[in-house]
């Protein structure tokens, strides 16, 4: 296993003449907790989609667990590779999104196998077997034959982090998960999350829930105007920040 499960470099993005991202130098060791906070409009997602190579970084380097992430790199020149190994690489790379995106024509069972199939071609049964044993892990074992209508926006998360699961992902990323819910259908979602931490997942997580940061995170970093402003310990960042951006930032979320 590499020292680092997620290492960036100097990565870069720009989106027309908005420069998004401004030289993002971070590493993730394995088996931690990395929470990402920090306004909107700050590049965390941004970054988290340039990870899984959603989003092609402009310079700079990025690395999930020793390998280059959507490129080959030979003497100092980087190739993007082709689809199919990028959606190889992606495989080992969950995600986890604010919207659950997940497939309305098909019954939570459905969505956690399709991707098993169709990307690791896996056989039905397996397929089918995994599923069942990852809605049960993240308690909707009597709600696998229900489509996305019929669940609650949390069980619809539920079911998003089981299909990343399902995957068996070396790193799982989520992208402001509670945001969309309801407060009291967050509780539910964070719960399954800090089992996942418990269990030695590597986690990146952007978020406004600065309790679960506290609480699960190894690490927080505070990004602002697609730059990393301030990062260390969550006691350290979060009670103890050293610089004005963080403190301006903290005392408006923790207010609400």
């Amino acid at each position: 296993m590499s020292e680092y499960m997620v290492k960036a470099e100097g990565v870069h993005k720009r989106f027309g003449r908005l420069e998004v991202l401004k030289g993002i130098s971070l590493e993730v060791a394995p088996a931690s907790v990395m929470c990402l906070i920090g306004p909107s409009g700050s590049g965390k997602s941004t970054f988290l989609r340039c990870i899984n190579h959603l989003e092609k970084i402009d310079r700079g380097r990025l690395w999930v667990d020793g390998e280059l992430v959507g490129y080959r790199q030979a003497n100092d020149t980087l190739y993007e590779q082709r689809e199919s190994e990028i959606v190889r690489s992606r495989a080992k790379i969950g995600m986890v999104f604010q919207r659950f995106n997940l497939f309305p024509h098909m019954t939570a069972i459905d969505n956690v196998c399709l991707s098993q199939r169709m990307v690791l071609r896996r056989k039905s049964d397996d397929a089918e077997g995994r599923a069942q044993a990852l809605l049960t892990r993240v308690g909707l074992a009597d709600k696998m034959d229900e489509y996305p209508a019929r669940l609650s926006g949390g069980q619809q998360q539920r079911v998003a982090i089981a299909r990343a699961l399902a995957m068996d992902p070396k790193v799982m990323l989520f992208d402001e998960v509670t945001s969309a819910l309801d407060p009291e259908l967050v509780k539910e979602v964070l719960d399954v999350m800090r089992e996942l931490a418990d269990e030695g997942m590597t986690m990146i997580v952007v978020t406004h829930e600065m309790g679960f940061a506290r609480e699960v995170g190894d690490k927080v970093v505070f990004m602002d105007g697609g730059v990393i402003v301030e990062e260390g310990r969550p006691a350290q960042v979060l009670d103890s920040p050293g610089e004005e951006r963080t403190k301006r930032f903290l005392g408006l979320v923790l207010e609400h």
